[in-house]
């Protein structure tokens, strides 16, 4: 389109996502995906209708588990982003060629969902069995660049505080209450711990076996 209705009053995207209690990160997904009507100005700027974006929160906005795990995970990825381009001297990363980064990004990834997962599953067992099979590969990828136990540490240590630190600001951000947000840290701990332990467990094998062979 080349004009917005006059008869309609429009919000920007930052504005509209703060309207809804959301990250615009979240809002900007809703949209391109088709979830809720926005229109385009000529310069390419989303802006969505105060009267859509009232309808939409009323029907749609009831923040369920599953939305606030969305909310946090799209908020930790954009931190997470952010703050490993000021970390990019740190030892933990330097030390790694761009095959381990790149490794260590998709385990990045697959960690982000599984603790998705196991935010929406009351049980998880299965859901700490795999992420502790992803702290043997943060292990691994450690031992292969030389990296001392406590910078293998460190590197899972900044994901871990992304994770938390984004959990941290959600009541400030989201309209979300104390006790789910609670329960979400909780879960988040319980998880990274895990995969600090399978860490920490691929390096005691590793010195063991050192040990018996000597």
């Amino acid at each position: 389109m080349t004009q917005l209705p006059e008869t309609e009053k429009w919000l920007s995207l930052s504005a509209a996502a703060k309207e809804l209690g959301v990250h615009h990160t979240t809002l900007r997904r809703w949209a391109d995906n088709g979830e809720i009507p926005v229109m385009l100005t000529p310069g390419g700027h989303r802006r969505f209708s105060t009267a859509v974006i009232s309808q939409f929160s009323q029907q749609h906005l009831n923040l369920s588990a599953t939305s606030i795990e969305t909310t946090w995970a799209d908020q930790a990825l954009v931190q997470t982003r952010q703050e490993i381009v000021v970390q990019k001297n740190q030892p933990w990363l330097t030390s790694f060629d761009d095959a381990a980064r790149s490794q260590y990004r998709i385990l990045g990834q697959q960690l982000l969902g599984l603790t998705m997962q196991y935010l929406s599953d009351e049980n998880g067992g299965e859901i700490l069995a795999e992420a502790a099979n992803i702290g043997h590969k943060y292990g691994d990828i450690g031992l292969q660049a030389g990296l001392p136990l406590t910078e293998a540490l460190e590197a899972s240590m900044f994901f871990r505080d992304m994770l938390m630190e984004t959990a941290l600001q959600l009541p400030e951000n989201t309209r979300i209450k104390p006790d789910a947000n609670i329960r979400l840290l909780r879960r988040v701990n319980t998880l990274l711990n895990t995969v600090q332990l399978a860490i920490a467990e691929v390096y005691d094998v590793s010195s063991s076996d050192s040990l018996s062979g000597a």
